[in-house]
């Protein structure tokens, strides 16, 4: 597939204002569309209201938390509070978006369209964990507080089109967390809050997917550069929540999210939708941001398939434990 651009004969004429300005009418076009497929959805339908009681404190009815009193798997458990402590940071990340795409035309409409879609994913959510009791509710609130007070700045804030590039990736792992999350969950209705809002996340994916193939075809070789530096150093947002990382070794080890997820799941449906590795036509710099990616693609599938494989002896000695 050869893409070349026919507004602009360098590359270097294409700055972050030119991008935004020359991209404003696809931009309108996947809102439009978005509007068109996207359904509005009420977060208090998703909650177990039932089965909420008061908690200790101003109540003296209140009963104070056990992890017993949810259905809620240990691992969903764990997923359930890194997953929301991330939605948590939206102010932070619609900051980030509106100083980068802007506040007017279709980009700002965007803009606060996709912040209130995210609100919702952080109130139901919260709503969900307190109702069931899923959750110790104090300890909650001292993450949130912790996380929030940290702030957030994106890797990617320097670029516009790197952070287009970012969000493209993000918003499916995001999807495909929430996803799995809710399959791990041990509680159906967990499962149906989670799968409602991975629909989100999907949509949000599509329309910045679509996004990043219009910038490939104005300004491949930046783009290229731009996907190249975000898929090789992607991390997740909530990287910054309290004890993130032991969190997320025990979410890969849960299969919620790892490095063969990442890789089969995340990376590998946009870059094979886009034709990533396929373009021809580019600059060296291009073409070398290009043979990177590729080379990294087949480094993360190695360790993939070493994880998938240390997995699997895990697994195998639970079992044996489990049957002797």
């Amino acid at each position: 597939m050869t893409i070349t651009s026919p507004h602009l004969g360098s590359t270097s004429d294409w700055t972050d204002a030119r991008l935004l300005y020359a991209l404003e009418e696809v931009v309108e076009n996947e809102l439009n569309r978005h509007l068109k497929v996207a359904k509005d959805w009420m977060p208090h339908d998703y909650v177990p209201w039932s089965d909420a009681r008061n908690f200790p404190g101003l109540f003296e009815d209140g009963e104070a938390w056990d992890k017993e009193q949810s259905k809620v798997t240990e691992i969903g458990r764990i997923a359930l509070v890194v997953n929301l402590l991330t939605e948590d940071n939206l102010p932070s990340y619609h900051h980030e978006i509106a100083s980068l795409f802007g506040r007017d035309g279709a980009w700002g409409t965007w803009v606060h369209r996709w912040t209130a879609e995210e609100g919702r994913h952080g109130i139901v959510m919260r709503d969900y964990l307190l109702a069931s009791r899923a959750v110790d509710p104090d300890k909650l609130e001292a993450f949130r507080m912790s996380h929030m007070s940290e702030g957030f700045e994106s890797d990617n804030r320097h670029s516009m089109l790197h952070s287009v590039a970012y969000v493209a990736f993000q918003e499916l792992a995001t999807r495909v967390s929430h996803r799995n999350t809710g399959h791990q969950s041990g509680d159906p209705v967990c499962d149906r809050m989670l799968a409602r809002i991975a629909t989100d996340e999907n949509l949000h994916m599509v329309f910045y997917r679509n996004l990043l193939k219009a910038a490939f075809e104005l300004a491949p070789d930046l783009t290229m550069q731009a996907v190249r530096d975000v898929v090789v150093n992607f991390r997740m947002p909530g990287h910054g929540i309290p004890g993130f990382e032991r969190a997320a070794a025990q979410m890969a080890i849960g299969e919620v999210y790892n490095m063969r997820i990442h890789h089969d799941d995340v990376l590998q449906p946009v870059l094979r939708h886009l034709r990533v590795l396929d373009i021809d036509g580019l600059s060296p710099e291009g073409l070398h941001a290009q043979e990177e990616l590729g080379l990294f693609m087949g480094g993360l599938d190695t360790e993939a398939r070493k994880f998938d494989e240390k997995l699997a002896a895990r697994k195998a000695r639970m079992a044996a434990r489990a049957g002797a």
